[in-house]
């Protein structure tokens, strides 16, 4: 069995994948790449089939009419069989000496006596033209170098894990169903927020791994992006909140810390709607909070 399944969702990528692909091959015979074709009309199935043929005991490429990124992860999530499970967008990369030491720590981990749930590492915001990079780091947050509970999360405000910071055990995402909706941008946030309850045990490893790129234009992290995507954004939001009102919570540090995470995504939700200067986006706004409210959170 891999140690570690790691999934690329690929649309209309052929710009930049294999620059990803090539950062995660440097994982060996351990790591499972798996390139997901999201229905791409450019090279994408071309690159990707080109490097399943090369590493066939690395790489699959898994090909699927267009769904979006959650479908690409959902499809990702379906086919893994390592025991742990990553999600690399195809435009960002790892940083090879970090990738080794996640490798190192995951196979330490799984011989030790506990169950890992989910691992979690920094990340670097690659930001286009920008000298100096900011890390996202949580040394001040979390224990580090040891297993540790949700008795131990002490995260400041604004401060809360991506999806570019974890990876979860492979078995726990399928055991708690996780099913990210289709043709929905911004459900990064739904992959770091649902599985939470079923995670008891973590591990934090203080490195640089995850390399987060930023500068394209149509990238989905751009504000005018997501003022025309905003429809998408307010159904994640609300997903959350079902998923947070859905929970049964075993430690008040977990509660505390979701809630927290919900607020700071509705914040953003109503700042972009605001931003949006319209009355039609202002009605939504309030219908958003209002249904947020209802859940009696």
């Amino acid at each position: 069995m891999k140690l570690l399944s790691i999934a690329i969702p690929c649309y209309n990528s052929e710009a930049y994948m294999e620059k990803c692909i090539e950062s995660l091959l440097k994982g060996g015979e351990e790591v499972e790449i798996l390139v997901v074709n999201d229905g791409s009309s450019d090279r994408t199935a071309e690159i990707a089939d080109a490097y399943a043929e090369k590493y066939p005991t690395i790489i699959k490429a898994i090909h699927q009419e267009n769904g979006g990124h959650g479908e690409a992860v959902n499809a990702g999530i379906r086919n893994a069989t390592g025991l742990y499970f990553k999600v690399v967008d195809s435009d960002d990369w790892v940083n090879e000496e970090a990738y080794k030491q996640i490798l190192k720590t995951l196979e330490e981990l799984t011989r030790g006596p506990k169950t890992l749930d989910m691992l979690i590492s920094n990340f670097v915001y690659e930001k286009q033209g920008a000298s100096r990079k900011k890390v996202m780091q949580y040394r001040h947050c979390l224990p580090v170098n040891e297993i540790f509970g949700w008795d131990s999360v002490h995260m400041s405000k604004g401060k809360y894990l991506l999806m570019h910071s974890i990876i979860y055990r492979t078995k726990l995402l399928h055991e708690c169903g996780l099913e990210l909706p289709k043709h929905t941008f911004y459900v990064d946030n739904l992959f770091a927020f649902e599985p939470l309850p079923f995670v008891k045990n973590m591990y934090y490893l203080d490195v640089n791994f995850y390399r987060y790129f930023i500068g394209r234009d149509d990238q989905s992290v751009n504000e005018k992006v997501m003022i025309k995507r905003i429809d998408q954004q307010i159904r994640v939001n609300k997903l959350m909140a079902d998923a947070f009102h859905n929970c049964q919570f075993d430690s008040k540090h977990l509660k505390k810390y979701m809630l927290s995470y919900l607020d700071i995504i509705t914040t953003v939700s109503s700042i972009m709607l605001v931003r949006a200067g319209t009355q039609e986006a202002l009605d939504k706004k309030k219908e958003m909070l209002e249904y947020i409210r209802e859940q009696d959170l």
